[in-house]
């Protein structure tokens, strides 16, 4: 059970699409820069400042989610342990893990 530990949640809808943008609380704001790759990040409000909720609140939205964009150990690892997400494809940027989603359907 996560329930004691936020995150940030955010919906987007875009062309028939729920985009769900989620980080753990204490990553909102920051900029990550991985400087041996050459990645920098920003963990932009704009993108993910919605709803403060708790990881298990997240997760049940994640779920509805065809597309989602994720930050952070917290709801990373907890994706992971729902089956949401594979760790495989977690990278880490700046120490940081981040993983996407998305929910493709085959043409019938």
């Amino acid at each position: 059970m996560n329930s004691g530990k936020l995150v940030y949640v955010k919906r987007h809808h875009s062309n028939g699409e729920l985009v769900v943008a989620i980080c753990d609380y204490e990553l909102l704001g920051e900029k990550l820069v991985d400087e041996k790759r050459n990645i920098t990040v920003y963990i932009d409000p704009n993108f993910y400042k919605g709803e403060l909720m708790t990881i298990d609140k997240a997760l049940q939205i994640l779920r509805e989610a065809t597309i989602a964009n994720l930050f952070g150990k917290n709801i990373v690892e907890a994706a992971i342990n729902e089956g949401l997400i594979l760790r495989e494809t977690v990278i880490e940027i700046s120490g940081v893990p981040h993983a996407q989603l998305m929910v493709l359907e085959a043409e019938k």
